[in-house]
């Protein structure tokens, strides 16, 4: 088959969206199926290229991923043409994926991570009325019709396009998949970066990813205050994107480690390639999730994978996706998130068995899904030849 992902963000851009897309895409050639993505141009990358057997194409849109909406159309119904299946997901590449899917009669699936309607306020960094227009952009998208499959990355994301009324024969949950031979505790040693950081003697927390809204830092940070109080040898590694679209909400956090007089207990760690990822939460004696929203979690399944006991919210996606050594608190609650670091330390936690979400039966479910469109798809235009025959 030859699939055709229309989606605004790629390799180099590093994300848990992107994650899910390479997987995918790379594991879709590895069993012989062609793979094309068409995404909008970071600076200093190559307007065409192949990754892994992926073949990229890049529109370029003026510094302004949004651009990529309008832009894309051209390239999108011109590659969509070759297609079998096109696959998008929110949001910048859901039109152009569905403009060009609809005049090339080709199956559309939408893969959701999580849907933000009446949430904007809460869940990103906008203004009031930035917040109003991309709830009304995600009400649009919805409204589209012939999708053909939603692809739901959580039974919690299930659960939320049911709420707005997508039907249940539409929707399909698939789990996002981790790579387990690389989040492997046996490959890695986590002594360097603890003595890098002086982090010996250290009870040492770890806090990644995107400083979103929807994330919780915020509360995390907070946490520390009481953490130190009880455990005053706790220190706390916070790495965190710098991409400028956080950088608004970044700032924030710094601003509050300073006045909660924290800059001794909180380091605030650059951003690593994704292949030292692993060393730091190998360096970690636990991993905390505050998010108040998450979609799949990528968080939370890679430090369970690499053996971590893990402090995550009771919210969402999170307790479908945490095993192994964990303790699930309310979210926004620091306190909560304190005492159950307190707990972990002195050995008190519940444990699970590990919960497995490969790339393997992430890529199969996906095969299956586009199989069963792309027949459907052929039978509908013999029958359409018949008619007219």
């Amino acid at each position: 088959m030859n699939i055709l992902f229309v989606i605004e963000n790629y390799l180099p851009h590093i994300g848990g969206v992107e994650v899910v897309f390479k997987n995918l895409a790379e594991g879709l050639v590895k069993r012989g199926h062609t793979a094309t993505i068409i995404t909008h141009r970071l600076k200093g990358t190559a307007t065409e290229e192949t990754i892994n057997g992926v073949k990229v194409k890049r529109i370029s849109c003026l510094g302004s991923r949004y651009l990529f909406t309008f832009l894309s159309i051209p390239a999108a119904i011109s590659a969509a043409r070759k297609a079998d299946l096109v696959h998008t997901t929110t949001f910048n590449g859901f039109f152009p994926a569905w403009l060009a899917a609809k005049l090339s009669g080709k199956p559309l699936v939408a893969t959701i991570h999580e849907v933000w309607i009446g949430k904007w306020r809460e869940y990103a960094d906008f203004g009031w009325l930035s917040a109003t227009l991309h709830d009304l952009v995600e009400r649009l998208i919805y409204l589209l019709p012939a999708v053909d499959k939603y692809v739901a990355v959580s039974n919690s994301t299930r659960k939320q396009l049911l709420q707005i009324g997508k039907k249940e024969n539409r929707i399909i949950t698939v789990y996002n998949g981790v790579d387990y031979n690389y989040f492997n505790p046996k490959k890695y040693d986590g002594s360097k970066i603890r003595k890098k950081y002086a982090l010996q003697k250290s009870y040492v927390m770890l806090v990644y990813g995107r400083p979103g809204p929807s994330k919780g830092i915020e509360y995390a940070i907070t946490a520390m205050k009481e953490i130190g109080q009880k455990l005053p040898a706790a220190k706390m590694l916070l790495m965190l994107s710098r991409d400028k679209q956080y950088a608004g909400k970044y700032k924030q956090l710094l601003q509050l480690i300073s006045k909660l007089g924290l800059n001794g207990k909180i380091i605030d760690v650059e951003p690593v390639p994704h292949s030292e990822l692993p060393n730091y939460i190998k360096a970690a004696d636990c991993v905390i999730v505050p998010s108040i929203s998450e979609g799949f979690g990528y968080v939370a399944a890679e430090a369970a994978a690499m053996g971590k006991p893990i402090v995550a919210s009771n919210t969402t996606s999170l307790p479908e996706v945490v095993s192994g050594k964990h303790i699930l608190v309310q979210p926004k609650s620091s306190r909560e998130i304190a005492d159950a670091v307190t707990s972990i330390h002195s050995g008190k936690y519940h444990k699970t068995p590990l919960k497995r979400f490969t790339i393997e039966e992430n890529v199969r479910s996906y095969l299956s899904l586009y199989g069963t469109l792309v027949k459907g798809a052929s039978k509908r235009t013999l029958l359409s030849i018949g008619r007219k025959v």
